[in-house]
């Protein structure tokens, strides 16, 4: 791994070799966790108070991942809707990121961390 790009360099054949930026991995991983049903935000973590609410502005918002040279460790930090079992929530969180790295990237995914920083609650949702 180059660390100084912060890239994975997978070897290639012939026609050269392919980097992959730790960021592509985070995003992702947002990406993914932004699909599964009762995600309602990403949050930035404990230290960073400030919850990015589903959108396209950063999709990497609250996902730390560890890429070494053919698997990867990813934390993400969500906000829950209010009501949606949190256990089942954050299990689906886990393998839907699984399955969207590892067949985008080829890396293998080790260990998926879900941080649950709060619940919200649909009023506020349509509030702000």
């Amino acid at each position: 791994m180059d660390e100084q790009g912060k890239q994975l360099i997978i070897e290639g054949s012939d026609t050269g070799s392919i980097k992959i930026s730790d960021d592509v991995v985070k995003i992702i991983a947002g990406i993914a966790a932004m699909e599964v049903e009762g995600v309602s935000a990403m949050s930035g973590g404990i230290a960073d108070g400030i919850v990015e609410k589903l959108g396209r502005k950063n999709l990497s918002r609250g996902v730390k991942a560890e890429v070494g040279e053919k698997d990867s460790k990813i934390e993400i930090s969500v906000i829950i809707e209010y009501g949606k079992p949190i256990k089942e929530v954050a299990s689906r969180i886990q393998a839907r990121i699984k399955e969207a790295v590892e067949s985008m990237t080829g890396l293998k995914v080790v260990e998926v961390n879900v941080n649950v920083q709060g619940v919200s609650f649909a009023k506020e949702i349509q509030e702000e």
